[in-house]
């Protein structure tokens, strides 16, 4: 039997890169809006939900301008974007060592949900995935990772003491504290938390290999 026979998996940054589509539609969002970002469109940007991302880029909460930028950036982004969207190497062997190793896989992120699924489709995962949660997978949306991660727990009937959080961000490791859940970090991608920046109770695995190798060994 695995260590975990859950595991939930934050996508951007963890299993996938996905900066430079998300970056490119940033860019094509603020271009056919015609504004000026009033801060730097680069990797560090990456992570938080759409809409909170436009807010600090646009250095405003107005509704107006906050709708123009996300349909703009949804339209590249949706269409063509998402395809640039390449697998950390050793990710496709970690979930298929998962699965033959029994575990069930879950995604739980803070990308919408429409473009999580094109992903997932257009790598070929999505047959790993039993579960795939996102903050506007409900009506209304929900406010965090936190609650989220707590809302597919609950529906999916999975105990703290089965399951385990990856992820890329402090975000993540705090989302997972808040539901009990012990955490990775993938300190392999472009969110990676340095060994200063890791809770004690974290762990931290370098590769995909020593994730499965921490996942599904159950000594």
């Amino acid at each position: 039997m695995p260590h975990y026979a859950h595991v939930l998996f934050d996508l951007d940054g963890t299993l996938v890169d996905s900066a430079p589509a998300i970056l490119a539609s940033y860019r094509d969002a603020f271009s056919a809006t015609a504004r000026e970002p009033v801060t730097s469109i680069d990797a560090s940007i990456v992570g938080p939900p759409l809409l909170e991302t436009l807010q600090m880029l646009a250095g405003t909460e107005d509704p107006g301008v906050i709708d123009a930028l996300a349909g703009a950036f949804k339209a590249s982004y949706d269409s063509t974007g998402y395809l640039q969207t390449a697998a950390y190497a050793g990710v496709g062997e970690l979930l298929q060592a998962l699965v033959a190793g029994g575990c069930t896989l879950a995604i739980a992120t803070n990308k919408r949900l429409h473009p999580t699924q094109l992903i997932l489709e257009h790598l070929g995962w999505a047959r790993h995935f039993a579960a795939v949660y996102a903050l506007d997978l409900f009506t209304p949306r929900l406010p965090d990772k936190a609650t989220m991660i707590a809302r597919l727990l609950a529906d999916r009937g999975i105990t703290r003491e089965q399951a385990v959080y990856v992820g890329d961000r402090s975000e993540d490791g705090e989302s997972a504290d808040a539901n009990g859940l012990p955490f990775i970090a993938a300190t392999w991608g472009y969110g990676s938390l340095g060994s200063h920046e890791l809770a004690p109770h974290w762990r931290a695995a370098t590769s995909p290999a020593e994730l499965a190798k921490a996942i599904l060994d159950a000594s």
